[in-house]
């Protein structure tokens, strides 16, 4: 991943959770906050209502396939952390790869652009 680092600390995490924007959809939950750093973080986390370890695992895969291919419209310098669903695991690669090109780096955008400061306040 070009701009991308991964994010492992549960703090991390649980940071995003309580204090990032989120947008949620039937195949996953996209929750995101500036990290102020020139690079993203990215998270992904499938839980046990997703299925066994199979398709945990394949959630995943297509959740950082679906990142890999849209990271170059993202901004840079937030933490990603996408949650799957258990609709995720009904769904071809191309499918939720073309929803995350087309719904999930707007939404992405949207949320990020939130957090800028408005400078019209004075």
């Amino acid at each position: 991943m070009l701009y991308t680092e991964i994010l492992n600390d549960n703090k991390d995490f649980l940071t995003l959770y309580k204090k990032g924007k989120y947008s949620a959809s039937k195949y996953s939950v996209i929750y995101v906050k500036p990290n102020g750093k020139p690079f993203n973080r990215l998270g992904i986390t499938a839980g046990k209502k997703v299925g066994n370890a199979v398709s945990r695992n394949r959630a995943k895969r297509l959740i950082r396939l679906a990142y890999r291919m849209s990271e170059v419209n993202m901004p840079v310098g937030m933490d990603i952390v996408i949650v799957a669903r258990s609709f995720i695991c009904s769904v071809k690669s191309q499918e939720y790869c073309g929803y995350m090109e087309k719904y999930g780096v707007q939404d992405i955008n949207r949320m990020f652009r939130s957090f800028a400061p408005n400078k019209s306040r004075v």
